[in-house]
C-alpha cells in the first residue's frame, strides 16, 4: 500500500470515527433534551394540578389535579435521581411559556376553568406519550430509556382519565388557550 493510500484510509477511518462519535453525541443530546423537557413538563403538571385542586368547580377535575401532583411529583423525583447519577442538570423552575399558561388558566373560574384545564391535560399527555415513547424506543441512555418505558403506562392512564373527565364535565371543543 502506498503512503497516499494509507493516508487516505487513515483519514477515511478518522472521518467515520468522528461521524459515529457525532451521531452518538447527537443521540446523547437527544436524551438530555428529553430529560429537560420531561422535567419541565412534570413541573408544569404539578403546578397546574395545584391550581386545579384550588380552583376547579367539578370534584372529578379536583381529583385529577391531585393525581397530577402526586404522580408527576413522584416521576420528577425519579428523574432527578437519574439526572444526578448521570450528571445532567435539569431545570428547577417553570419556563416562561408554562408560567404564562398557568397565569392565564388561573384567571379562569368555574366550569370554564374545568374545561380548559382538562383540555390542556389531554393535549399535554398526548404530546408527553409521544416523547416518552420515542425515548423508550430510541434513547441511548439506558436509565432514561427505562424510566421513560416504565412511566408510559401511567401517562396512558392519565390520558384515559383526562378524556373521561372531559366527557363527564360536558367538554365541547373550543378555542381556548394553548401551552404547546
Amino acid at each position: 500500500m502506498t503512503f497516499i493510500s494509507k493516508t487516505a484510509v487513515a483519514l477515511a477511518s478518522a472521518g467515520m470515527f468522528f461521524t459515529l462519535t457525532g451521531l452518538a453525541m447527537e443521540k446523547a443530546g437527544s436524551d438530555f433534551h428529553f430529560a429537560k423537557d420531561a422535567a419541565e413538563g412534570g413541573m408544569f403538571e404539578v403546578a397546574m394540578g395545584r391550581v386545579a385542586v384550588q380552583k376547579a368547580q367539578n370534584n372529578d377535575v379536583k381529583q385529577f389535579g391531585q393525581r397530577m401532583i402526586d404522580d408527576h411529583s413522584k416521576a420528577g423525583d425519579q428523574l432527578k435521581g437519574l439526572a444526578s447519577k448521570d450528571n445532567l442538570v435539569l431545570p428547577d423552575s417553570l419556563n416562561a411559556k408554562d408560567q404564562a399558561t398557568i397565569n392565564r388558566l388561573s384567571s379562569l373560574t368555574g366550569s370554564t376553568f374545568d374545561r380548559e384545564y382538562m383540555r390542556q391535560m389531554v393535549m399535554d399527555h398526548e404530546t408527553d406519550i409521544a416523547a416518552f415513547q420515542r425515548e423508550a424506543n430510541d434513547g441511548t441512555n439506558a436509565d432514561l430509556r427505562n424510566w421513560a418505558s416504565n412511566t408510559l403506562p401511567t401517562l396512558h392512564d392519565h390520558l384515559r382519565q383526562a378524556k373521561e373527565t372531559q366527557r363527564a364535565i360536558g367538554f365541547v371543543s373550543g378555542n381556548y388557550f394553548s401551552r404547546k
